[in-house]
């Protein structure tokens, strides 16, 4: 009787061992056998095609009770139960889409009011680390009230790294400024490559956030770290709306791929934003060489703890390279000041 190992029947199926685990023990997919005296599971080669639908149906957000009902059912029948999910999923998409345009036509008439004339004196501490890449793809800049990351990708990926920030950089800090330069960094960037890209620049009392893919702005205020901006990936916005969980997000074979960056093909248009910034606050930028290897948690703690942003860069660099340094890693760390 042919017997498949779980790191096999990951392999065959697109699912990790983990994830195979989560999956038994929500009933979902259990393994043929189970080993009594070592635990190690065995799947069947008929398990292989339920195992297959389960994870093409997770990576875009079924919800586990739709995916139990859907695989349980004849193939006519669940193509008909998957074309019934999906039609709901669309019209709550159309009727969404309706209140969002009410409130952005809403939102686009208040202007954040400045409250001061003055823009903050703020001090700033870069970091660029190579990793275990052949390659550094990330770029950081940094001026007095303006500060960016880039993560490259792709054969050119570093070229178009550098190309944003250089776009960012004869931009000007205006938001439509810096919209134009997202645009045209996107319009040079080479086939099969691109990068993101997050810009923060501080005027007065508001920092204007301009921000593509899935490097990262947040937001330290008294010991509390806030992320400002969402990742523009598949993943991401599956977690989102409660359709995947941050578990299985960790673990989803599409967990670094991208649906919106600067690159051919991908929408390009960046998320503009601003948040008002008091005396005190520290700003973060980094790329995932930084918050993928370092949960949020032990980022928190070490802005929280460091007497300086040299110091914190100091300590988030050495987390980093404690933690393996895999990837390369792009921060920028900003203290307001008066």
């Amino acid at each position: 009787m042919v017997r498949f190992t779980i790191g096999e029947f990951a392999a065959l199926t697109g699912l990790t061992p983990k994830a195979l685990r989560i999956y038994d023990r929500l009933d979902l997919l259990a393994p043929a056998a189970v080993d009594p005296l070592t635990g190690y599971r065995s799947y069947a080669p008929e398990q292989v095609e339920r195992a297959r639908l389960v994870a093409a149906l997770r990576r875009v957000g079924v919800p586990l009770a739709r995916i139990r009902t859907i695989a349980d059912l004849p193939a006519a029948a669940a193509a008909a139960e998957l074309t019934s999910y999906w039609r709901q999923t669309e019209a709550d998409l159309r009727s969404r889409r309706g209140v969002v345009h009410g409130l952005i036509a809403d939102l686009r008439e208040q202007e954040i009011e400045m409250t001061t004339t003055k823009t903050p004196a703020a001090r700033a501490e870069t970091l660029l680390l190579q990793g275990g890449r052949a390659e550094q793809a990330d770029a950081v800049w940094e001026t007095e009230d303006a500060w960016a990351v880039a993560d490259g990708f792709g054969p050119a990926g570093a070229a178009a790294a550098h190309r944003a920030i250089d776009e960012v950089r004869r931009a000007g800090h205006q938001a439509a400024g810096l919209e134009a330069a997202f645009a045209t960094a996107a319009a040079e960037t080479d086939a099969d490559s691109g990068c993101t890209l997050t810009v923060v620049a501080l005027a007065r009392d508001v920092a204007t956030i301009a921000h593509l893919g899935d490097s990262r702005a947040w937001l330290l205020r008294e010991g509390v770290l806030r992320q400002l901006t969402f990742d523009h990936s598949e993943v991401a916005t599956l977690v989102a709306e409660g359709r995947l969980s941050e578990e299985e997000a960790r673990l989803h074979p599409r967990r670094a791929v991208l649906n919106r960056a600067i690159a051919a093909g991908l929408p390009t248009e960046p998320d503009v934003t601003g948040v008002r910034v008091v005396r005190g606050d520290w700003l973060l930028l980094s790329t995932d060489g930084v918050h993928a290897v370092l949960p949020p948690e032990r980022i928190e703690e070490i802005l929280t703890t460091a007497t300086s942003v040299g110091a914190a860069r100091d300590e988030l660099a050495a987390a980093i390279e404690d933690a393996g340094a895999p990837d390369n890693a792009a921060a920028v760390i900003v203290e307001i000041g008066s």
